[in-house]
């Protein structure tokens, strides 16, 4: 049976209406950086084009080389802004900087990276698949909770992260705000969209 990750990792566990801390360990994603609104930008839609089917080709890398078979993960993304009332409040998509990423099993070298991408471009040849990188994200202290709904209505659940619950207990936001994304908008109305919203945070 495949390793479904998002069962076992306590990173993958989020409720609706909690913010809960939690220790992060360092894990390893694919990763496409760019910047943009992600409903227009071609430059996202050509990241996911590009990480995807890299996500697919180690999953049967590593199983050739280790016997081991994992689900690919979901989606996942840090974003960020100079002005970051762009992104809680204002919501300026314009204005924001993404970088798109899938997680992938430790047991993934540079080298079995290195041949996922040469297939995937004799393959497919996606245009951006000279951007996906290998990269280890060690985001230590986080607050995460459940968002249930349109990814446009996320603005009431960063400004009670920000604004009430960092404060109340002492922290500060270090390092990129980070979204997983646990359903497929392109088969989940928007209403019913489940999605882990986490903040990497240290002392104030």
């Amino acid at each position: 049976m495949a390793i479904d990750r998002k069962r076992t990792l306590d990173a993958y566990r989020a409720r609706s209406g909690e913010f809960r801390l939690l220790d992060v360990p360092p894990m390893t994603y694919l990763r496409v950086e760019g910047a943009g609104d992600p409903n227009t930008s071609e430059s996202y839609a050509a990241a996911l084009a590009a990480l995807y089917p890299v996500a697919y080709a180690l999953k049967f890398g590593v199983r050739s080389a280790t016997g081991e078979d994992h689900v690919v993960m979901p989606l996942e993304a840090l974003w960020w802004a100079d002005d970051m009332a762009s992104f809680t409040t204002a919501r300026d998509k314009a204005r924001w900087n993404w970088a798109a990423m899938i997680l992938v099993p430790d047991t993934v070298s540079p080298t079995m990276f290195a041949e996922a991408v040469a297939s995937v471009a004799r393959k497919k040849a996606p245009a951006r698949i000279g951007d996906v990188r290998l990269a280890c994200l060690d985001e230590g202290q986080c607050v995460q909770t459940l968002h249930v709904g349109s990814y446009d209505d996320e603005a009431p659940t960063l400004a009670a992260l920000h604004d009430r619950f960092l404060p109340e207990h002492g922290l500060r936001p270090t390092g990129r705000h980070h979204e997983i994304y646990l359903s497929d908008p392109r088969r989940v109305e928007p209403a019913r969209l489940r999605t882990i919203l986490r903040q990497p945070v240290a002392p104030a």
